[in-house]
């Protein structure tokens, strides 16, 4: 399978090759979750993914509980529907706890017990992180026990805090338990095909890196799927859901503004499919800086950045563009203006 056409497919996968007529909760589903340390991103990119999306359609989905904020894969803050939260939470618990425990931060805290104390906190509703951290104090926790206490139990980010109209996620509360016990096999799988009906084609390696997981782990999750296979360019095994897309390599790729720490342009997947080309990667991902770049996409690949200052949306491409592109580009531009301004 070419380059290009592993381009395509990632891009046909993250509704970026043309804006589907799916609600917030169905898209989330599709996309295997959005990556939202800043959570005006996942509006944007919803907005680049669905069409006649506006700004309230995902603050009603979060604020309903539709949608859930937490710690999940990698312990990265994500945003993905309330049916997949307590089975996704479940299949990365035991990963996330063995990470934790590897940090200097951990030594010497009884989890179990800095857990119940936030429990206890939480029991009268939701409260502020600082707040958290106080009642943790002064129990005699470290402030550092905060950090680890989401991976032993459950905490979900309370609306309106992470939404565009108030972007700080500080607002915790207690997630609601599942109505029955989460089977820990069918939930590992469920995530499985989450990623690869959002990323795939993909490698164990791929997945492994998604979710938290070892390469042993991923491979005994992966035995148990119905996959079909292929090779990239280079040789290496790709496994992929049945019947998922695989557009030609020549499918046109319109014009896309993603935000800050887009899921598409994270990890393997990104790599395999050559959005962000090499020579301008450090445009988008600085170690100076705590976010990557908002950027915008020409053909498929990263083509510059952008930032909404003065009350428009100003770009930066990397290279002079191609007439054709570059008012392809003006005009998105002035869409996702009028979606700032707007909603």
């Amino acid at each position: 399978m070419s380059w290009a056409r592993l381009n395509r497919a990632l891009l046909a996968r993250q509704l970026l090759l043309e804006r589907a007529d799916l609600t917030p909760v169905a898209a989330v589903e599709r996309v295997g979750g959005l990556q939202t340390q800043y959570s005006p991103s996942a509006y944007v990119g919803l907005w680049s993914r669905l069409a006649g999306f506006r700004r309230a359609d995902l603050t009603d989905a979060l604020t309903r509980g539709r949608i859930i904020q937490g710690w999940v894969m990698r312990c990265t803050i994500h945003m993905v529907s309330a049916a997949d939260h307590p089975p996704m939470t479940e299949a990365v618990r035991a990963h996330r706890r063995l990470l934790w425990s590897r940090d200097p931060r951990s030594t010497g805290i009884d989890m179990a017990a800095a857990a119940d104390t936030v429990r206890d906190l939480l029991a009268g509703g939701p409260l502020t992180q600082a707040a958290l951290v106080e009642g943790l104090l002064a129990a005699g926790f470290t402030k550092d026990a905060f950090a680890g206490v989401q991976l032993w139990i459950d905490l979900v980010r309370v609306p309106p805090a992470g939404t565009w109209e108030r972007p700080r996620a500080h607002v915790y509360g207690l997630a609601k338990a599942p109505r029955t016990p989460v089977d820990p096999a069918a939930a590992e799988e469920l995530l499985a095909r989450r990623y690869l009906r959002g990323y795939g084609p993909a490698t164990p390696g791929d997945l492994g890196r998604y979710a938290g997981w070892t390469i042993t782990h991923t491979k005994t999750v992966l035995d148990r799927l119905v996959l079909r296979t292929a090779r990239d360019p280079d040789g290496t095994l790709l496994v992929d859901l049945p019947r998922a897309p695989l557009p030609d390599a020549d499918t046109p790729a319109p014009v896309r503004f993603l935000g800050n720490f887009d899921g598409a342009l994270l990890l393997g997947h990104a790599t395999r499919a050559r959005l962000v080309p090499a020579e301008h990667r450090h445009e988008v991902f600085h170690v100076r800086k705590p976010q990557s770049m908002p950027t915008f996409l020409v053909d498929g690949r990263v083509a510059g950045t952008w930032r909404f200052t003065d009350g428009r949306v100003e770009t930066a491409p990397f290279e002079p563009l191609p007439p054709a592109a570059r008012d392809e580009v003006d005009a998105e531009a002035a869409r996702l203006t009028a979606f700032h301004l707007d909603g």
